[in-house]
């Protein structure tokens, strides 16, 4: 049973319809991922933060591998198509003022995919990624899980899909995602709207989002990642790439909010070509075990990246986030500013670097975590980090953690407001800084309710 579910013959299955290429790509990332140990948390620099949260004792804790995960509980979806399985009871959002086009994803199976009609006679394609194989199989060959060189560099985010077993594991068994292209010229002022859920128990969600803005266009889209199911367990090993062309503008927001019992692992890698502009925001409020690899990688001369990040974390929760800034070429520029709070007994661990490539002179780049621990026993970890190869740069960074101020609560409880809600005004003043730099006032307001629901 355990080999029925990730195994070669599942493989051959569930790529009997796809093309050549593709199904070799799936076997050598299947090979890769049969070779690859799982991530052992002290002999994996990048994983050694990545420790079980159930076990009392730091250093035993720090000599194990995933503590409590165990890969055979799980499995991918028994279609093969991408078709959908017809749910009882979900109602698609529609296209409107309001959204561009619309995708919504059970499961690994998509169930509702809209896009006006204006837009679709512009040329903008978004369909489920299966559907995309095979309507648009040129463009996915020429995009999909590639550029691990550019420019002659070999770069540090490497291959999407060779970062490690779970990568390896997405490359190899990847089911459902979406795909989105905006030809060249065209600007998207309206945002699309992306919503991928789990709801069977032991379900293994495998979506790969790519998405690719030509030269001088505009999209911003809004993807949520949520559980249907406060209590059924769940495993998600996802991977995004976005491709940002020439003077292109691409504003990507994700929100993550898995239930409690979900393992979630994820490669996100964005590459940004001459004079064009990413804002891309990550928000992570729930998940039992978190560990994302984001690398936003600076292509084209006079590009820039923004990354903003906000999360909360409570209960036993813990949250891993590695992210590199790839500066390849020069006059580009990045700024990085990952917000957390974290309260009962929750970790997390942040770990960021910025590489400047030899031929990346006049570089600007700069990141900064911030840490509000709101209980005893939450413990948080940072190591931001720099490798810088060219001469003329400016690169810095930052990390702070720390608790409430004593007497930022004595002042608001002088003035007869009570304890939770001193302490919510608080923590919505500390993210202030990253939700005022997010685009959109509707993004804005979700996070707001969210980060209620976790204070409660």
């Amino acid at each position: 049973m355990q080999k029925g579910h990730f195994s070669k013959e599942f493989i051959q299955k569930i790529a009997a319809t796809e093309p050549q290429w593709m199904r070799k790509k799936r076997l050598e990332a299947y090979a890769l991922y049969e070779s690859l140990p799982m991530p052992h948390t002290t002999e994996d620099d990048v994983w050694r933060r990545t420790v079980d949260i159930r076990t009392q004792d730091y250093w035993r804790r720090t000599r194990r591998h995933l503590r409590g995960f165990a890969l055979e509980k799980y499995h991918p979806s028994a279609a093969t198509n991408g078709e959908a399985l017809g749910l009882s009871g979900l109602q698609p959002p529609s296209t409107s003022e309001e959204t561009a086009g619309a995708l919504v994803q059970v499961d690994g199976q998509c169930q509702h995919a809209s896009l006006s009609t204006a837009l679709e006679r512009k040329g903008v394609y978004f369909a489920h990624l299966h559907t995309a194989l095979r309507e648009r199989e040129e463009l996915l060959r020429s995009y999909f899980m590639t550029r691990a060189v550019t420019l002659e560099t070999a770069l540090k985010s490497g291959n999407i899909a060779l970062h490690n077993k779970f990568d390896a594991l997405h490359g190899a068994f990847w089911q459902g995602g979406y795909l989105l292209h905006v030809p060249k010229g065209l600007r998207v002022e309206v945002p699309l709207h992306v919503h991928i859920k789990m709801s069977e128990a032991q379900q293994a969600d495998l979506s790969h989002t790519l998405i690719i803005a030509e030269a001088g266009s505009q999209v911003t889209i809004l993807e949520d990642n949520l559980s249907t199911d406060d209590t059924t367990s769940g495993f998600h090993s996802g991977a995004v790439e976005i491709f940002a062309g020439q003077n292109a503008t691409v504003t990507y927001v994700q929100v993550q909010h898995w239930n409690r019992h979900t393992w979630n692992f994820a490669s996100h890698r964005a590459i940004v070509d001459r004079d064009a502009q990413l804002c891309w925001v990550t928000a992570a409020f729930g998940g039992r075990l978190s560990k994302v690899n984001q690398a936003v990688v600076l292509e084209g001369t006079g590009c820039n990246a923004k990354m903003l990040g906000l999360s909360f974390t409570d209960a036993r929760q813990h949250l891993d986030v590695s992210t590199a800034q790839e500066h390849v070429s020069p006059h580009t520029s990045s700024d990085l500013l990952y917000r957390t709070v974290l309260k009962d007994r929750s970790q997390t661990a942040w770990g960021g670097n910025i590489y400047v490539y030899p031929e990346a002179n006049h570089t600007d780049a700069y990141q900064k975590n911030d840490n509000l621990v709101l209980s005893e026993r939450a413990h948080t970890d940072t190591l931001p980090g720099l490798e810088i190869k060219a001469h003329e740069v400016r690169c810095t960074h930052g990390a702070t953690a720390g608790k409430i101020d004593a007497e930022q609560v004595f002042y608001l409880m002088s003035r007869g407001i009570p304890y939770a809600q001193a302490e919510r005004l608080i923590v919505d003043g500390f993210f202030e800084p990253v939700m005022e730099r997010i685009p959109l006032e509707s993004v804005q307001e979700e996070l707001r309710k969210l980060v209620t629901q976790k204070l409660a």
